[in-house]
């Protein structure tokens, strides 16, 4: 089957298109044939190289897959090798209404199943959770192998690449905003880097739940995205003094809730912008990862400084219904076909993105 595959670290050429043996699913596995697949900053990241991220060569980046279910298997036996009598292993029979012929998005972490996190619903806190893509090989490439509890039914509503959009940015966007910030009806929230995957979707999950979005972008172009998404207020953060103007649209009290993902380039603005009991909401450092904090400002005004990674398998299928049901609107800037990986990794390194790059297949 054709992949794209990676061989070593490096620039856009080290993306090389060739040949795999296609998978064969055991007990509690699927076998999908992908259909498309997002892209995300991390497919960068990784192909460039990650601190103390080790791969097993040839592989084959992508988190955000969905496809069509090729064949699956769910039996018994329901504990790992080794593991201590009555230990659950977790699922292995197929999803409710999953069969070969499904059209399927997959939750994009790998868990073991049946740790104390995985059992209480909080998978994502799983010690043993890796993502496609980075930790294990993904969706540039026409088949998978995956866990059977990975498999979400994808909505008649939706096409393929709308719902290879989701697993990872709206996924983290929606964990961020509903977990992390727990945002409440008419209070502030400013969504950083308005036009990225994360951000498309945070702003959107933002006005589900009530909140004034004030959406701050670089570009007229990206602003005017925010707006189309439902942002109530657009700031140029590019401007030096447009830190004050968050504080004079809030009347000078400052926003409830910050949700970023650019990091060191900004630190130093968020702080002082928050409301008294404000929470500050970061999964990501796209400009640095150091940020200087003034600590008066996080004790004396009880400020909240929140790290947030993906979500859960639970939030996942809550997340995928929301989209289904037009509530959420995935953000597609351009779709490109398998062959044109590079291509589709030089788009989003220019960063003028506005939502999601996807691959066909």
């Amino acid at each position: 089957m054709k992949a794209v595959l990676l061989n070593r670290h490096g620039g856009l050429d080290a993306l090389e298109m060739g040949t795999l043996p296609e998978p064969r699913a055991e007990a509690g596995e699927a076998v999908v044939r992908v259909k498309a697949c997002g892209l995300n900053h991390l497919d960068v990241w990784v192909r460039k190289g990650l601190p103390n991220l080790k791969l097993d060569y040839p592989h084959v980046l992508g988190s955000d897959i969905a496809g069509i279910v090729d064949d699956i298997k769910g039996s018994p036996p329901p504990f790992p090798q080794g593991s201590k009598d009555g230990e659950w292993k977790g699922q292995v029979s197929p999803p409710p209404g999953i069969a070969a012929g499904t059209r399927v998005v997959l939750f994009p972490g790998l868990t073991c199943g049946y740790c104390p996190p995985c059992i209480s619903g909080q998978d994502d806190m799983c010690r043993e959770f890796k993502l496609f893509g980075e930790h294990v090989s993904g969706g540039y490439t026409e088949k998978i192998k995956v866990p059977v509890r990975n498999l979400v039914a994808i909505p008649d509503t939706l096409s393929f690449v709308q719902a290879a959009c989701i697993p990872v940015a709206y996924l983290t966007a929606w964990h961020m905003v509903v977990n992390r910030a727990r945002v409440q009806p008419d209070e502030w929230v400013l969504v950083t880097a308005a036009a990225s995957g994360v951000s498309t979707g945070a702003i959107q999950i933002a006005k589900i739940f009530g909140a004034q979005v004030i959406a701050a972008a670089s570009s007229k172009e990206k602003l005017a995205k925010a707006r189309e998404l439902g942002a109530d207020v657009l700031v140029d953060y590019s401007k030096p003094e447009w830190s004050r103007e968050v504080k004079k649209i809030t009347n000078r009290r400052g926003v409830d809730v910050i949700l970023d993902h650019v990091g060191q380039s900004k630190w130093e603005d968020y702080i002082p912008i928050l409301a008294k009991g404000g929470r500050l909401v970061i999964c990501g450092a796209s400009s640095g990862h150091e940020g200087k904090t003034d600590l008066r400002h996080v004790f004396f005004r009880r400020l909240s400084i929140l790290g947030s990674t993906m979500g859960s398998s639970t939030e996942f299928r809550q997340l995928v219904d929301y989209v289904g049901r037009g509530r959420i609107k995935p953000v597609i800037y351009k779709t490109l076909p398998l062959e044109q990986a590079r291509e589709a990794h030089r788009i989003l390194e220019e960063r003028e993105v506005i939502g999601k790059v996807v691959l066909e297949i």
